[in-house]
């Protein structure tokens, strides 16, 4: 997998209470490389976003909270397609 890639992943692991969230919590946003997050406790399941390497991030959740993670799904992202933008104003610059 490029490492240099967007990614989207799934992990499973186990939520139990307020502290067990809070912990998961702080280890994602002390990763710099996720552009986004989704934590869903009722299910035990936590959603990335964001140009990384899957094994290496399911690495750092499992050391940071002491937690078995389970990778459930690794989907990489298309890339965005061009904008369209005004032809006749391409080569403008705005002051």
């Amino acid at each position: 997998m490029d490492y240099r890639q967007f990614y989207y992943m799934t992990l499973r692991t186990s939520i139990d209470c307020n502290g067990c969230y809070h912990k998961i919590r702080r280890a994602l946003l002390q990763m710099q490389e996720l552009e986004s997050h989704l934590i869903d406790r009722k299910h035990g399941r936590v959603s990335i976003c964001g140009i990384f390497s899957p094994q290496d991030v399911a690495i750092k959740i499992r050391k940071r909270t002491n937690r078995r993670v389970e990778i459930l799904e690794v989907r990489e992202a298309a890339p965005a397609p061009p904008v369209a933008g005004n032809e006749e104003n391409a080569g403008q610059h705005m002051p």
